[in-house]
């Protein structure tokens, strides 16, 4: 397996398929460069140097005690992508993977950056507060840690159906369902914990600022964990250059119930 280690001695874990311009891929929360298996092989499958890695603390990365904040989850990028030598790089994240791509444009600059795509992502800012009323208010998470705290694997159990909108409708395979338990179960506890104050509370509207390079930005209308309203609209309104794509009736977890749809859009915004 082919690992880097950080300038704070965590090992992480990432995994390079195909040749051609670079694709960076950060998986959302609680999973693993595994979710992004369907659309690392299609976007190999048509030229493209795909990288995904495990954020620190899931899948198959080091569990440190410490480290769980944007600012250190974007190092952590950067410095894979100075170890890989990517240049022109299309960085792509997911619900929580969306942060910390958009922190290091904020915080690494775009030097290295082609383009950006932000799936479902808490950016600008998922929490309720005074000056930003969507998304869900602070006790909401404070549970969601107890919750994760009192029975881990029963509590990502009952996210599953919700995540994919099956509790809406959504076909979702009993396969899928599996595979998303099985990959928050590699993710250490105190990772998953001490993420949820990262991905809810952290304010990326300075960062929305920053980012100047071509970015595509796709949310499903019925994302029950990720609402769309303060987070891709706001975000296609913040960011100068960025498209807005609106997946009619899509949950969260539309990169599998969207699969096709996704690698298409992702082809074509990679073509430009």
């Amino acid at each position: 397996m082919s690992f880097i280690t950080t300038t704070d001695n965590v090992s992480l874990y990432y995994k390079d398929w195909g040749t051609g311009r670079p694709v960076l891929l950060s998986h959302g929360w609680p999973l693993s460069a595994d979710m992004w298996d369907e659309q690392m092989l299609s976007l190999a499958n048509a030229g493209y140097r795909v990288i995904a890695f495990d954020r620190r603390g899931f899948g198959r990365s080091s569990q440190p005690w410490e480290g769980y904040d944007y600012d250190r989850f974007a190092d952590d990028i950067a410095e894979l992508i100075e170890a890989l030598d990517l240049k022109d790089v299309t960085l792509v994240g997911f619900s929580m993977g969306g942060g910390d791509v958009s922190r290091y444009i904020a915080r690494h600059g775009e030097a290295r950056v082609h383009s950006l795509v932000l799936l479902g992502a808490v950016t600008p800012l998922f929490i309720r507060t005074e000056d930003h009323p969507f998304g869900p208010d602070k006790p909401f998470f404070d549970a969601l840690r107890a919750a994760l705290h009192t029975d881990n694997a029963q509590f990502l159990k009952d996210f599953a159906p919700v995540f994919f909108g099956k509790n809406h409708g959504q076909t979702v395979s009993d396969g899928a369902l599996a595979h998303f338990l099985q990959l928050g179960l590699q993710a250490g506890l105190k990772a998953k914990i001490a993420s949820t104050a990262a991905f809810s509370e952290t304010d990326f509207r300075p960062d929305m600022a920053k980012i100047t390079v071509p970015t595509l930005i796709i949310h499903g209308d019925d994302d029950q964990v990720v609402p769309i309203e303060g987070t891709g609209s706001l975000a296609a309104e913040m960011i100068q250059n960025a498209t807005l794509k609106v997946y009619p009736g899509a949950p969260h977890g539309f990169t599998v119930t969207h699969q096709t749809e996704l690698t298409k859009d992702l082809l074509a915004f990679l073509a430009v």
